[in-house]
């Protein structure tokens, strides 16, 4: 029985949904970039006069969106949220789908250890979030490629998928090590959600008041902002040794409490 196949084959409805949305999402949001160009009006001047608090909420503080490059990293926060929410999500459910669906009896009864079990269930998540990522990285430079007018953007969008392919494994451990841990774990896709927007809503906070910036370390979506990425030299060193880090913790919870817990057959 391979787990790793059987994993890929239930999850490509899913994949191949989320992957035709995102590029709708590209292709939105380009198409809405050309009309504003093409209107003869800068962006920025449109949008000066909105709130500070609305243009943080929209991703638009502190970006040129008269320039492609600063137009994609607005969007970019939106293409961001969907793969994060798609990794927790899934991340939780590839762990839990046994006890959710009754058929950990069928599965454990099998000729394999659980550690198998979870790291080929694991890998398969893992393929479904690089294809993910490669479906936005190409849409983008796709779209991108289209509207550009000759400035250089494309190792730039390189950096933004390393990032976003950085996040994507943090949320998906983050869901798979809740799933492991509660004791319901079918509800650990709706906690790992709630996660990922209490810690959205953090990095909005953090914009809006420079005092707490300290707080950026507990909020993943201020480790590779685009404004930063694109603007200020790279993904920051020291918020990828975090994430690995983290990943490297939420990871071994998964295997460590999955191997222990009683099971709801």
């Amino acid at each position: 029985m391979n787990i790793y196949i059987k994993e890929l084959k239930s999850h490509r409805k899913s994949i191949i949904f989320w992957s035709i949305g995102v590029f709708l999402m590209v292709v939105s949001g380009m198409t809405k970039y050309d009309a504003y160009s093409s209107s003869g009006q800068s962006i920025n001047d449109l949008l000066k006069d909105m709130p500070r608090s609305l243009r943080a909420v929209f991703g638009m503080s502190d970006l040129d969106l008269s320039k492609v490059s600063g137009y994609f990293g607005m969007l970019f926060i939106y293409l961001l949220l969907m793969a994060t929410i798609h990794a927790a999500m899934l991340g939780a459910t590839i762990i839990a789908k046994e006890e959710r669906d009754k058929t950990s009896e069928f599965l454990f009864v099998k000729p394999v250890s659980r550690n198998t079990i979870i790291t080929e269930k694991l890998l398969a998540a893992l393929t479904n979030i690089i294809i993910f990522n490669l479906a936005t990285w190409i849409s983008s430079i796709a779209l991108i490629t289209k509207y550009n007018e000759g400035e250089a953007v494309n190792r730039d969008i390189a950096l933004l998928m390393a990032g976003m392919f950085i996040l994507q494994l943090l949320f998906m451990v983050i869901g798979s090590a809740l799933a492991a841990v509660k004791k319901r774990p079918k509800t650990a896709a709706s906690l790992a959600t709630g996660i990922l927007l209490v810690t959205y809503m953090l990095s909005i906070s953090i914009d809006l008041n420079k005092n707490i910036e300290s707080l950026k370390y507990l909020t993943p979506f201020k480790y590779f902002e685009a404004k930063n990425v694109m603007f200020g030299g790279g993904l920051d060193p020291v918020f990828v040794v975090l994430s690995v880090v983290l990943i490297a913790v939420l990871s071994a919870v998964t295997y460590v409490f999955y191997k222990k817990r009683d099971l709801n057959i």
